[in-house]
Protein backbone atom coordinates (compact mmCIF):
# COMPACT_ATOMS: atom_id res chain seq x y z
CA UNK A 1 0.00 0.00 0.00
CA UNK A 2 1.30 3.19 -1.40
CA UNK A 3 0.93 6.00 1.89
CA UNK A 4 1.46 9.91 1.14
CA UNK A 5 2.10 11.95 3.75
CA UNK A 6 3.29 15.89 4.57
CA UNK A 7 6.42 16.57 6.40
CA UNK A 8 4.59 17.28 9.99
CA UNK A 9 6.11 16.48 13.08
CA UNK A 10 4.79 14.69 15.19
CA UNK A 11 2.73 12.90 13.04
CA UNK A 12 5.30 12.03 10.65
CA UNK A 13 8.69 13.56 9.73
CA UNK A 14 11.26 11.85 7.99
CA UNK A 15 14.64 13.33 9.65
CA UNK A 16 18.68 13.01 7.45
CA UNK A 17 18.70 9.68 8.79
CA UNK A 18 15.63 8.48 5.86
CA UNK A 19 14.02 6.59 8.49
CA UNK A 20 10.60 7.69 9.11
CA UNK A 21 9.11 8.41 12.67
CA UNK A 22 5.83 10.29 14.24
CA UNK A 23 2.57 8.66 15.98
CA UNK A 24 0.80 8.42 13.07
CA UNK A 25 3.38 6.56 10.90
CA UNK A 26 3.82 4.04 14.62
CA UNK A 27 0.22 3.56 14.24
CA UNK A 28 -0.51 2.42 11.31
CA UNK A 29 2.62 0.34 11.00
CA UNK A 30 1.73 -1.15 13.77
CA UNK A 31 -2.34 -1.59 12.10
CA UNK A 32 -1.28 -2.49 8.82
CA UNK A 33 2.34 -4.15 8.86
CA UNK A 34 2.29 -6.08 12.35
CA UNK A 35 -1.39 -6.95 12.55
CA UNK A 36 -2.61 -7.05 9.38
CA UNK A 37 0.20 -7.98 7.40
CA UNK A 38 -0.24 -5.51 4.69
CA UNK A 39 3.45 -4.16 3.50
CA UNK A 40 3.16 -0.34 3.08
CA UNK A 41 5.61 2.42 1.30
CA UNK A 42 5.31 6.35 2.42
CA UNK A 43 5.95 8.76 0.15
CA UNK A 44 6.55 12.08 1.48
CA UNK A 45 5.56 15.30 -0.48
CA UNK A 46 3.56 18.46 0.09
CA UNK A 47 0.16 18.00 1.53
CA UNK A 48 -1.75 19.54 -1.71
CA UNK A 49 0.17 17.21 -3.81
CA UNK A 50 -0.44 14.11 -1.46
CA UNK A 51 -4.40 14.92 -1.64
CA UNK A 52 -3.74 15.01 -5.64
CA UNK A 53 -1.67 11.82 -5.78
CA UNK A 54 -4.42 9.86 -3.88
CA UNK A 55 -7.29 11.05 -5.82
CA UNK A 56 -5.86 10.15 -9.38
CA UNK A 57 -4.91 6.56 -8.15
CA UNK A 58 -1.20 7.42 -8.08
CA UNK A 59 -1.11 6.59 -4.32
CA UNK A 60 -3.52 4.50 -2.51
CA UNK A 61 -3.92 6.18 0.96
CA UNK A 62 -3.37 9.14 2.99
CA UNK A 63 -3.99 9.78 6.84
CA UNK A 64 -6.08 13.49 7.24
CA UNK A 65 -10.02 14.35 8.28
CA UNK A 66 -12.65 13.16 5.89
CA UNK A 67 -14.33 15.84 4.63
CA UNK A 68 -16.75 15.99 2.16
CA UNK A 69 -14.89 16.95 -1.11
CA UNK A 70 -12.21 14.38 0.53
CA UNK A 71 -14.76 11.35 0.60
CA UNK A 72 -15.86 11.99 -3.06
CA UNK A 73 -12.59 10.27 -4.17
CA UNK A 74 -12.07 8.75 -0.61
CA UNK A 75 -13.06 5.36 1.22
CA UNK A 76 -12.55 5.05 5.08
CA UNK A 77 -13.47 3.66 8.48
CA UNK A 78 -16.32 4.76 10.97
CA UNK A 79 -14.55 5.54 14.23
CA UNK A 80 -11.53 8.06 14.30
CA UNK A 81 -8.05 6.82 15.52
CA UNK A 82 -7.12 9.82 16.76
CA UNK A 83 -8.71 13.38 18.05
CA UNK A 84 -6.40 16.75 17.33
CA UNK A 85 -7.77 19.44 19.23
CA UNK A 86 -7.24 22.78 17.60
CA UNK A 87 -6.65 25.80 19.35
CA UNK A 88 -6.24 29.85 18.10
CA UNK A 89 -2.73 31.05 17.93
CA UNK A 90 -1.72 34.68 17.03
CA UNK A 91 1.22 36.88 16.93
CA UNK A 92 2.87 38.60 19.41
CA UNK A 93 1.73 42.09 20.73
CA UNK A 94 -1.58 41.32 18.29
CA UNK A 95 -3.41 44.83 19.60
CA UNK A 96 -6.59 42.97 20.22
CA UNK A 97 -5.18 39.71 21.86
CA UNK A 98 -7.51 40.53 24.84
CA UNK A 99 -10.25 40.02 22.75
CA UNK A 100 -9.12 36.92 20.93
CA UNK A 101 -8.71 35.45 24.19
CA UNK A 102 -12.71 35.65 24.69
CA UNK A 103 -13.55 33.88 20.82
CA UNK A 104 -15.78 31.03 21.54
CA UNK A 105 -16.57 30.08 18.49
CA UNK A 106 -15.84 30.14 14.80
CA UNK A 107 -19.11 32.68 14.19
CA UNK A 108 -17.03 34.88 16.72
CA UNK A 109 -13.91 35.09 14.55
CA UNK A 110 -15.83 35.90 11.56
CA UNK A 111 -17.96 38.71 13.74
CA UNK A 112 -14.58 40.38 14.68
CA UNK A 113 -13.54 40.80 11.67
CA UNK A 114 -10.35 38.64 12.10
CA UNK A 115 -8.35 36.57 9.17
CA UNK A 116 -6.55 33.08 9.59
CA UNK A 117 -3.22 31.79 7.98
CA UNK A 118 -3.78 28.05 6.87
CA UNK A 119 -1.47 25.83 4.83
CA UNK A 120 -2.56 25.00 0.98
CA UNK A 121 -4.89 21.51 1.12
CA UNK A 122 -6.30 21.90 4.91
CA UNK A 123 -10.44 20.78 4.12
CA UNK A 124 -11.37 21.60 7.11
CA UNK A 125 -10.11 25.38 7.26
CA UNK A 126 -12.01 24.88 3.67
CA UNK A 127 -15.18 23.28 5.52
CA UNK A 128 -15.25 25.58 8.69
CA UNK A 129 -13.50 29.07 8.11
CA UNK A 130 -13.26 29.85 3.97
CA UNK A 131 -17.39 28.96 3.78
CA UNK A 132 -18.63 31.03 6.62
CA UNK A 133 -16.49 33.73 4.64
CA UNK A 134 -13.52 34.29 6.76
CA UNK A 135 -10.75 35.30 5.01
CA UNK A 136 -7.74 32.93 4.86
CA UNK A 137 -4.18 33.24 3.53
CA UNK A 138 -2.04 30.29 1.95
CA UNK A 139 0.68 28.96 2.38
CA UNK A 140 1.95 25.83 0.53
CA UNK A 141 4.33 23.90 3.73
CA UNK A 142 2.17 23.66 6.73
CA UNK A 143 5.04 24.82 8.89
CA UNK A 144 5.42 28.15 7.03
CA UNK A 145 2.05 29.41 8.77
CA UNK A 146 4.26 30.69 11.76
CA UNK A 147 6.50 32.71 9.68
CA UNK A 148 3.71 34.04 7.78
CA UNK A 149 1.61 34.52 11.42
CA UNK A 150 4.80 36.14 13.25
CA UNK A 151 5.35 38.33 9.88
CA UNK A 152 1.46 39.59 11.09
CA UNK A 153 0.19 38.71 7.66
CA UNK A 154 -2.84 37.17 9.83
CA UNK A 155 -4.37 37.44 12.54
CA UNK A 156 -5.15 33.83 13.90
CA UNK A 157 -3.47 30.37 13.11
CA UNK A 158 -6.13 27.21 13.74
CA UNK A 159 -3.72 24.60 14.86
CA UNK A 160 -2.81 21.69 17.07
CA UNK A 161 -0.71 23.16 20.12
CA UNK A 162 1.44 19.84 20.38
CA UNK A 163 2.54 19.91 16.59
CA UNK A 164 3.22 23.71 16.88
CA UNK A 165 6.27 23.50 19.00
CA UNK A 166 8.28 21.93 17.23
CA UNK A 167 7.81 24.02 14.34
CA UNK A 168 8.51 27.06 16.48
CA UNK A 169 12.08 25.88 17.72
CA UNK A 170 12.83 24.66 14.50
CA UNK A 171 12.58 28.65 12.90
CA UNK A 172 13.15 29.97 15.90
CA UNK A 173 9.94 31.57 16.22
CA UNK A 174 8.89 30.51 19.83
CA UNK A 175 8.72 34.31 20.95
CA UNK A 176 6.79 35.56 18.12
CA UNK A 177 3.61 33.50 18.93
CA UNK A 178 0.48 33.56 21.49
CA UNK A 179 -1.10 30.25 22.02
CA UNK A 180 -4.36 31.95 23.31
CA UNK A 181 -5.73 28.60 24.92
CA UNK A 182 -8.77 29.09 22.98
CA UNK A 183 -10.78 25.54 21.99
CA UNK A 184 -12.09 25.75 18.98
CA UNK A 185 -12.48 22.53 17.87
CA UNK A 186 -11.46 18.50 17.51
CA UNK A 187 -10.30 17.13 14.45
CA UNK A 188 -10.84 13.14 13.84
CA UNK A 189 -7.86 11.38 12.11
CA UNK A 190 -8.96 8.46 9.71
CA UNK A 191 -7.05 6.21 7.08
CA UNK A 192 -8.68 7.53 4.18
CA UNK A 193 -8.32 4.96 1.05
CA UNK A 194 -8.93 6.45 -2.74
CA UNK A 195 -11.34 4.41 -4.38
CA UNK A 196 -9.17 3.84 -7.05
CA UNK A 197 -7.24 1.70 -4.98
CA UNK A 198 -7.53 -2.18 -4.58
CA UNK A 199 -6.88 -1.80 -0.83
CA UNK A 200 -10.64 -0.29 0.03
CA UNK A 201 -11.54 -3.81 1.14
CA UNK A 202 -9.22 -3.39 4.28
CA UNK A 203 -11.00 -0.67 5.78
CA UNK A 204 -13.74 -2.95 7.98
CA UNK A 205 -10.44 -5.26 9.37
CA UNK A 206 -8.14 -1.74 10.06
CA UNK A 207 -11.42 -0.49 11.93
CA UNK A 208 -11.64 -3.19 14.06
CA UNK A 209 -7.82 -3.36 14.78
CA UNK A 210 -7.82 0.25 15.79
CA UNK A 211 -10.35 -0.71 17.95
CA UNK A 212 -8.54 -3.61 19.82
CA UNK A 213 -5.37 -0.96 19.69
CA UNK A 214 -7.18 1.75 21.86
CA UNK A 215 -8.31 -0.89 24.27
CA UNK A 216 -5.06 -2.58 24.55
CA UNK A 217 -3.29 0.66 25.35
CA UNK A 218 -1.34 0.36 22.20
CA UNK A 219 -1.92 3.56 21.04
CA UNK A 220 -1.83 5.21 23.76
CA UNK A 221 1.96 3.92 24.17
CA UNK A 222 3.17 5.20 20.99
CA UNK A 223 1.47 8.99 21.48
CA UNK A 224 3.14 9.11 25.27
CA UNK A 225 6.55 8.60 23.55
CA UNK A 226 6.09 11.64 21.63
CA UNK A 227 4.48 14.20 24.13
Amino acid sequence: MKIAYPEFYPFFSKPQNGKIEGFFYEILTEALEHRMVIHTQWFQMPWKRCQNQVRIGKMDAMITFPTEERLTYCDTHPDPFYLKELKLFTYKGHKRLNEIQQIGSIADIKKGGYTVITYSGNGWNTDNITTLGIPSFETSEVHNVWKMLAAKRGDLVIEWPVGVKASLDKDGLADKIVETGVLLSSMPFHLLIGKQSGYTHILAGFNDVIQRMLDDGTIKRIIVKYY
